[in-house]
């Protein structure tokens, strides 16, 4: 009603208006001297406009993704001036600015499996939990529709953290787009031959392959293969490629081709890896968690020393 009288008080003034609709004279004017000056709004509607402000920067912060149980859960993370903040609140703003999160959709099959060639055996039987780094990868495919064309993306995922330690994107499906992936994690995450990863994946020609197989071999990486055939086999990578589509590949596009691919794969990547909240892990960052694992082993180290 407010922006009706101020469209039309040119032509007919404010009370005659008023006197047509339901609301006071009194009234308009105040909520106009509040747009001059905020301090005159109630407490909560000041407090609402400042957590605006922090909700649209989480949200542009963390790739547009986030919806309330995140942004709630990152605003509890930040020590703000405005004081605990409830999750029904950051619902209520978010719906008022019009902001949601990221929602899934449907994955494509991309790593069709060779059944004749000959598979290592399944070590993980879809238990994919690990104790420590490097204890277990999983790694999977996925692709992106450019105007040139489709666009590959191999990634490998440390499951004890959930941190992504290779990627890869390549216009071509051949082995080398996933061994580049493997040889970046290998690089990034360097381990002796008693800790060496367990390697699994699905049955995708890419990962059976000699060339793959060998370089696994060759690290002291033990290789294990879903042994059903299903996304389960392989549903924690499946899970992870599942936010990458949802949240860079279905909400940057339309791409144009393999750099703009890699450059949107490598921002997200670091993001993922450095601020993303993962509940799996207890809503922290995968980088965060693997901290505090050596911090906690670390500690117990030292403590048995000085304890005589």
């Amino acid at each position: 009603m407010v922006e009706f009288i101020d469209a039309h008080r040119g032509v007919h003034g404010v009370e005659p208006i008023c006197e047509i609709l339901p609301i006071a004279p009194s009234t308009y004017y105040e909520e106009k001297a509040r747009e001059v000056d905020p301090t005159r709004l109630p407490a909560r509607a000041q407090r609402d406009a400042a957590l605006r402000g922090e909700i649209r920067r989480v949200w542009e912060e963390n790739f547009e993704v986030y919806g309330v149980r995140k942004m709630w859960r990152q605003l509890k993370r930040e020590t703000l001036d405005l004081g605990p903040v409830a999750r029904c609140t950051v619902r209520r703003l978010m719906r008022q600015m019009g902001l949601q999160g990221a929602i899934r959709g449907r994955r494509f099959k991309t790593t069709p499996p060779d059944l004749s060639a000959a598979r290592p055996p399944d070590l993980v039987k879809r238990n994919f939990t690990a104790t420590r780094p490097n204890q277990l990868w999983v790694a999977d495919l996925t692709y992106v529709a450019t105007w040139v064309g489709f666009v590959y993306v191999a990634l490998v995922v440390d499951v004890f953290s959930r941190r992504i330690v290779g990627w890869r994107a390549s216009r071509s499906l051949r082995t080398d787009l996933a061994l580049d992936a493997l040889e970046q994690a290998i690089h990034d995450r360097p381990f002796g031959n008693a800790d060496a990863p367990v390697h699994h994946s699905d049955r995708g020609s890419q990962y059976l392959s000699i060339r793959y197989t060998e370089r696994l071999a060759e690290a002291g990486i033990e290789p294990s293969v879903g042994s059903v055939g299903d996304s389960y086999d392989n549903a924690l990578a499946e899970s992870i490629i599942g936010l990458f589509k949802t949240e860079v590949i279905g909400r940057r596009g339309p791409w144009q081709g393999v750099e703009g691919v890699e450059f949107a794969t490598l921002e997200w990547v670091a993001w993922f890896n450095t601020k993303r909240l993962l509940e799996p892990i207890g809503n922290i960052p995968p980088a965060e968690f693997e901290v505090e694992y050596y911090r906690q082993q670390e500690a117990a180290q030292i403590e048995p020393a000085g304890v005589n």
